[in-house]
């Protein structure tokens, strides 16, 4: 028995899983809880195991940076400690990582069905990939081959200064800059950052999904503007990933709130702003951009490391 979990900010899925007769990963039991109503993530994992079922071996992806040993998660108050949770919970091997690199193990697991193409540029086999994700805050990582498959490569790619590509994306800029001292890309693409542009452009307090339903229903013109405004955001920041790492294998956003607004939305924004790398645009071009649906990414890439 194994253990996998995607520890996030606002969302925590664990689950207990076997390798069946034919090798496949079989899921024994998955359980999807509200991080903020645990004061730690022990207490969390105590009662996902009540009962104390036996563990070979668990891996956790960690929202925030870690290095493989400890970690904290950079919007809630857990520390974990891999010879901590060993102990405690009879675990014989305990991996950490972080989130995003968990997603980008989980790549390989997804059903073709869950990839939407955003942009279908020109694939190259075996080339560089990147991966990120809005959710609670903007997860990066990258992928690149080695040794007959992809190795990937974590980082902290959404905490890179936000770089105003507008004279309205300067006037946000400006408008976080203040309280802040500085602004970073997470600060504006992701789902708390969805809410700060609607407040930037004068709107009410409300939530990022509130926001992006209004906006997709066409009830508020505020709300509208807002997503634009974001997808533009997004995908000129995607866009100077896709040319650091040279990604012609491929653009894969993930993420929560990115997966429940992006198929519904016209992504045409996020399009124009990917491409707009001036005398880069046609390396950019020819770069595909895949939306990931699937909820359950990170979860099954913590699986596979933690059965293999």
């Amino acid at each position: 028995m194994f253990l996998g979990g995607d520890l996030g900010g606002t969302k925590t899925l664990l689950a207990l899983a076997e390798r069946d007769a034919s090798g496949r990963i079989r899921i024994v039991r998955q359980q999807r809880f509200a991080s903020a109503d645990y004061p730690t993530f022990d207490a969390l994992l105590d009662d996902f195991l009540a009962g104390r079922p036996a563990v070979d071996s668990a891996c956790f992806g960690v929202a925030g940076p870690t290095d493989g040993h400890s970690a904290k998660l950079t919007y809630l108050p857990w520390s974990l400690a891999a010879a901590d949770l060993e102990r405690r919970f009879a675990i014989g091997r305990v991996a950490l990582l972080n989130d995003f690199a968990a997603a980008a193990h989980g790549l390989a697991l997804v059903d073709a069905r869950e990839f939407v193409t955003l942009h279908p540029g020109s694939p190259v086999e075996r080339a560089p990939r990147v991966i990120l994700g809005a959710g609670t805050g903007l997860g990066v990582a990258g992928l690149v081959w080695q040794d007959g498959g992809y190795r990937v490569i974590p980082g902290e790619g959404g905490h890179f200064g936000f770089a105003p590509q507008t004279a309205q994306q300067g006037e946000l800029w400006r408008w976080l800059l203040d309280p802040d001292g500085r602004v970073t890309t997470e600060d504006i693409v992701s789902g708390p950052g969805l809410a700060r542009i609607h407040a930037f452009l004068g709107g009410r307090p409300r939530q990022p999904d509130e926001i992006g339903n209004f906006a997709l229903a066409g009830a508020d013109p505020l709300a509208s503007e807002a997503l634009r405004l974001w997808l533009e955001c997004y995908g000129a920041f995607a866009g100077d990933l896709a040319l650091h790492w040279l990604a012609r294998g491929g653009v894969f956003l993930a993420g929560g709130i990115a997966a429940k607004l992006m198929p519904r939305s016209d992504c045409a924004p996020f399009i124009a702003a990917f491409l707009a790398k001036r005398e880069h645009r046609h390396l950019v071009a020819d770069m595909p951009i895949f939306l990931v649906t699937d909820e359950e990414l990170g979860l099954k890439g913590t699986l596979a490391l933690a059965s293999g």
